[in-house]
């Protein structure tokens, strides 16, 4: 079975290779990226049952015994946000089918997809720092792509923004790993464990760490190196605008998390109370932009943002549970912001506007839609019974614990503060774009005339998103447990480092 991470990995490689092969043609190409991000979904559940029972599988490709050669990790996190990007995926891809233009789809469109794909899972898989960078820009180049497909002036401005700030991200990350090099001579994260353990109070890893820090906040869109996310999610076609949504501000929180915890664990503890102040400036920050934005795509931009501010806070507290409670949170944030901004895709063809004020009607025009926007409001609200609802309140529970300190503290207050406050715009949105009449003249098909059209695969893609969350409201144990075992290898790497190395840590690692 050590086979499933690099099946995984090749999934979305050899689905763009034979989408930038194939014929052009919408509909082919289209059902080729459906068909690469279904055998995505199967494998990744595989490959999650199989590390479940069995604990995480390595592979060592060309006989190259770690730490010397490429190594890939499925263990209890990589495996759940493999299984978490797959589900985006088939409904990213199926939202797109109708979604995106000829134009865009001949210049290839869902090649490019899963380009971004193929770097989100080999970053989540790769058991090595330098890797790590390769599949960013493996991401990054296909996230480009998508930018400044069919661009126009706004779209170019945004990805101008995108991509400096990402560039910049990418040096930082590059000098970071150049140093982290010569300080421990090795860049396998397991190995980078055992070596920098030793180093403790390194002011030179305290450099390093630093930079680690600040490339991976400007890609996670942390305060405050966050002006690219508001400023470039809105100017591209909403399936682009979802797929960033629920993928790229977190593989850069997964990335902050893996090299935090595994490689400069002493570190990250002796900065929790920065992490923590970063985490509340970026929930501060989301929420203000949200409240204040009249845009509805750009609003949405921000809630992305309110997003990573709770991503954050559970890793500033740095325990298992405050650990778990971001993991389950990340899942739930990746479905309800991709779910989010497909609401605002369908919605746009029935009466929303790009400005609130201008939007109106849906709600009559298209009762479930409304509904599909209501519960995802509630849940990223944490409103009862709902998956927001559970992993905000495993947030409490883990602040609530004795481990947590001062920092538990602060971090259910900023919880609470930042649910009441973020909830005001998302029930604006309620009342502007959904419950008040349309501005625009919109209306119910009168008897004998066709009613304004909602594809098949654009349905199935909301529906199998607010459908999955809304499994999670009703069944929260499933992503609990799962959260709660990844939680407790992030913190207790000793079975990781034995795993990949083939040898028993030293005691106390």
């Amino acid at each position: 079975m050590s086979w499933l991470p690099v099946a995984c990995l090749l999934t979305p490689l050899l689905t763009a290779v034979a989408v930038f092969g194939s014929p052009r043609n919408r509909k082919l190409r289209g059902l080729l990226s459906i068909g690469g991000a279904v055998v995505l979904l199967l494998l990744a559940i595989w490959q999650l049952m199989r590390v479940s029972s069995a604990g995480a599988l390595v592979v060592q490709p060309g006989g190259w015994k770690a730490p010397f050669g490429i190594t890939l990790v499925a263990d209890n996190l990589a495996a759940m946000l493999v299984l978490a990007t797959a589900a985006i995926a088939v409904a990213i891809t199926s939202f797109a089918l109708h979604d995106i233009d000829e134009f865009r789809a001949e210049a290839g469109f869902d090649g490019f997809v899963h380009v971004v794909l193929t770097g989100v899972v080999g970053a989540f898989l790769t058991g090595d720092v330098f890797n790590l960078y390769v599949w960013f820009e493996v991401m990054l180049i296909g996230s480009f792509a998508l930018m400044t497909l069919g661009a126009g002036k706004r779209q170019l401005d945004g990805a101008v923004k995108y991509i400096a700030l990402n560039l910049v991200s990418t040096v930082l990350m590059l000098t970071a790993i150049g140093l982290l090099h010569g300080l421990a001579g090795t860049l396998n994260l397991a190995d980078l464990h055992q070596v920098m353990a030793a180093r403790e109070n390194d002011s030179l890893a305290l450099v390093v760490g630093a930079l680690f820090l600040v490339a991976f906040g400007i890609k996670a869109a942390i305060f405050p190196v966050f002006s690219w996310l508001p400023a470039s999610y809105h100017t591209v076609p909403i399936t682009v605008s979802a797929l960033f949504a629920a993928l790229m501000t977190k593989v850069g929180i997964y990335a902050l998390l893996r090299i935090g915890t595994l490689v400069f664990g002493m570190e990250l503890a002796s900065a929790a109370s920065l992490m923590m102040a970063l985490a509340v400036l970026t929930l501060l920050m989301g929420v203000a932009g949200a409240l204040a934005e009249t845009s509805l795509r750009r609003l949405a931009a921000w809630q992305v943002m309110i997003s990573v501010g709770f991503l954050l806070l559970g890793v500033a507290l740095g325990t298992p549970a405050g650990l778990a409670a971001a993991l389950f949170y990340f899942v739930h944030g990746m479905l309800a912001k991709a779910a989010l901004l497909l609401i605002i895709g369908l919605g746009e063809r029935v009466g929303m506007a790009e400005r609130l004020a201008e939007s109106g009607g849906v709600a009559q025009l298209k009762p479930w839609l409304a509904a599909a926007y209501l519960f995802t409001a509630l849940s990223l609200a944490g409103i009862p019974p709902t998956a927001g609802f559970w992993a905000k309140l495993a947030f409490v529970e883990a602040g609530l614990g004795a481990d947590a300190g001062t920092a538990g503290t602060v971090l259910i207050v900023a919880l609470v503060v930042a649910s009441l406050l973020g909830l005001l715009p998302l029930m604006r949105i309620w009342n502007e774009a959904f419950c008040k009449p349309s501005p625009a003249g919109f209306a119910p098909a009168a008897p004998g005339q066709v009613p304004i059209h909602t594809p098949s695969a654009s349905i199935f893609a909301l529906v199998s998103l607010v459908g999955v969350s809304a499994l999670i409201g009703i069944w929260p144990t499933l992503l609990h447990s799962l959260a709660e075992a990844a939680a407790v290898g992030i913190s207790t790497p000793a079975e990781y480092v034995q795993v990949v190395l083939g040898i028993k840590p030293e005691a106390g690692s």
